[in-house]
């Protein structure tokens, strides 16, 4: 074959790669390569009969635009988790398909791990070309690595990666063409043999004293420095979250809903004479005489400022600030560090996933609950968090509610939805058939977030919400305005008079609240602050707002992911348990 020939079958070759999957262990750098290659046009979807999620994108290859998949992490290719099934699915049917390659992407700093994964990868009927990657990290802790030579014992390309800065990401995209399916053969009880020879040729340890990254692992995972820690670094988070929502309001949503959006609803209530039914559904109700976004609940009103103005700076806060311990490697420490506490509620650490998500918005947090194994730990852990765990929406509200009081006001809220938590954990966990599993979590090193994947990742979680809390929002100032006005509130008032004024200690007027709330807790919340609520009946109202129901949303995920009977089942102990509660608080505060 000559040279022009040589050129031809190179670019027909590269004209056939349809597909790219990124293959490797967990916590190895793929989401950070993923992003690097597919910019900004993700889609996270669950693969077919599974609950396992995974991402695909596009990158332009060749004058082509060609799909890339983020393959579940697996640590080989005979699996034992679901994630590890969905991997070697998504495998078997590009080998199929025969228009697919294989970016496998190593983590430097354990190869012989790695390298398990990746002489399995080279006995399939695939191209294969490697992404070494955590190059830098390998340096820093003393590891050297012949990549050259590990590319000739293997057969495939080898390209030294680090994600994080983009170095060798280029050089990785212009190879792709030089993917070809492994020539290393060998026996597969002798694997760990063959791994062996390789490493004793091609890497190198020297001694290297701690990093200050290795440090603080050690600090941070270890019980007696870990809890202290940990207890600080919530506070912190909280004075982040709320320092960030709070300016976010007060220099940009305030000042847009006042300056510019104000002005525009006011013309409008004028033109509509500033009554009638339209002008309630549109507007809502005039406080003296003027708009009040907080309370005069219409559509363009209280409908969009709810949402915008006084829940998603905090919402912006929240997931910049989960994102930010995901991708830097501290919550899986925090994970090991609860573990043995979680066990009294029948869940392993890595349940504190879900209920961190649930603090921004139970929606995500409910399906967060899939990277619990059972079925049994995802009814617990969904239930809980539907119980005990208020969003981040409803948490601005109930702050916005009880901040006047300080810590008298606060406290008994936040007190008895832990008490509640832990209590209904314990009662689940010697009630439900079954077993809790032990935790088995890769521990990433520390890193540095790559700020360019990590603000991504907060863009699609805050679209995420916008997409779920607008229509929902909008629709139950809709509801209500329209039961208002046909006098059902009143009538389900008197009907559920005995419960609400008699056990929960509460006005009938509360009822709206209760019953809006199954659409948008924090727009519950907000519709409370109009009845001039004593601070008892204030601490008892949003504590059974929080457990009595989740939002509409969160009930459609939840009804999703557990199942008719289960949701059903979860939806009587949330109802029983808020009821008990509620009664308790009227009868001690």
């Amino acid at each position: 074959m000559n040279k022009s020939q040589g050129l031809t079958a190179e670019k027909d070759r590269i004209k056939k790669i349809k597909k790219i999957l990124l293959i490797g262990n967990p916590n190895v750098g793929k989401s950070v390569i993923f992003s690097r290659l597919t910019g900004v046009g993700v889609i996270a979807s669950n693969y077919p009969g599974t609950t396992v999620e995974f991402c695909k994108g596009c990158v332009h290859y060749a004058g082509e635009k060609v799909e890339v998949i983020d393959v579940p992490g697996t640590y080989s290719l005979e699996p034992t988790s679901p994630a590890e099934e969905v991997a070697v699915d998504i495998l078997e049917n590009a080998i199929k398909q025969k228009d697919s390659i294989v970016i496998n992407v190593i983590d430097a700093t354990n190869l012989e791990r790695n390298l398990n994964l990746t002489l399995q990868l080279l006995k399939r009927d695939i191209p294969v070309i490697i992404a070494l990657n955590l190059w830098d990290e390998a340096h820093h802790i003393g590891i050297s690595i012949n990549f050259k030579k590990l590319q000739e014992l293997l057969g495939v390309v080898v390209v030294p990666t680090i994600a994080i800065t983009g170095e060798g990401i280029k050089e990785l995209i212009s190879r792709l063409g030089e993917a070809k399916k492994g020539e290393y053969r060998y026996v597969d009880q002798e694997r760990w043999h063959e791994i062996g020879k390789v490493i004793t040729q091609v890497q190198v340890i020297r001694h290297k004293h701690h990093t200050l990254f290795e440090k603080l692992s050690d600090l941070t995972i270890h019980p007696w420095t870990g809890i202290p820690i940990a207890l600080a670094i919530l506070i912190l988070i909280f004075v982040i979250i709320r320092t960030i929502g709070e300016s976010l309001i007060s220099y940009i949503f305030e000042p847009l809903f006042d300056y510019l959006w104000y002005p525009v609803v006011t013309q409008i209530s004028q033109l509509l004479n500033g009554q009638g039914i339209i002008h309630d559904i549109l507007i809502g109700e005039l406080i003296n005489g003027e708009i009040d976004f907080g309370q005069s609940f219409g559509l363009l009103t209280t409908g969009l400022y709810v949402p915008i103005a006084a829940v998603l700076p905090y919402v912006i806060a929240f997931y910049f600030v989960l994102s930010f311990l995901e991708d830097s490697g501290y919550l899986p420490r925090l994970a090991i560090l609860i573990d043995k506490a979680m066990h009294l509620v029948g869940l392993h650490g890595m349940a504190i996933v879900p209920m961190m998500l649930g603090l921004g918005c139970n929606v995500p947090g409910a399906l967060g609950t899939r990277v619990l194994e059972s079925k049994r730990e995802r009814f617990i852990a969904a239930t809980l968090m539907a119980i005990a765990i208020p969003c981040m929406a409803q948490l601005a509200m109930v702050f916005g509610l009880l901040g006047k009081y300080g810590v008298r006001g606060l406290a008994p809220v936040f007190f008895t939805l832990f008490l509640v938590w832990l209590i209904a954990g314990i009662l689940m966990n010697l009630t439900i058939k079954g077993e809790s599993p032990e935790i088995f979590v890769e521990i990433p090193p520390y890193r540095l977030p790559y700020f360019g994947a990590l603000l991504k990742k907060v863009w699609m979680r805050i679209r995420w919400f916008l997409h779920d809390a607008i229509p929902f929002v909008l629709l139950g100032v809709f509801i209500v305005n329209l039961l208002y006005s046909l006098g059902i509130i009143e009538f389900l008032g008197q009907i559920t008079a005995p419960v609400v004024i008699k056990l929960l200690g509460l006005p009938l007027k509360a009822v709206a609240a209760l019953i809006i709330g199954f659409l948008r807790k924090d727009l519950a919340v907000g519709m409370l602050v109009p009845l001039g609520l004593s601070l008892k009946q204030l601490i008892i109202a949003s504590v059974v707002l929080t457990m009595y129901f989740p939002c509409v949303a969160t009930f459609a995920v939840l009804l999703k992911e557990l199942g008719f009977l289960d949701m059903l089942k979860s939806a009587l102990i949330m109802i029983f348990s808020a009821l008990i509660v509620g009664s308790i608080l009227n009868l001690i505060l």
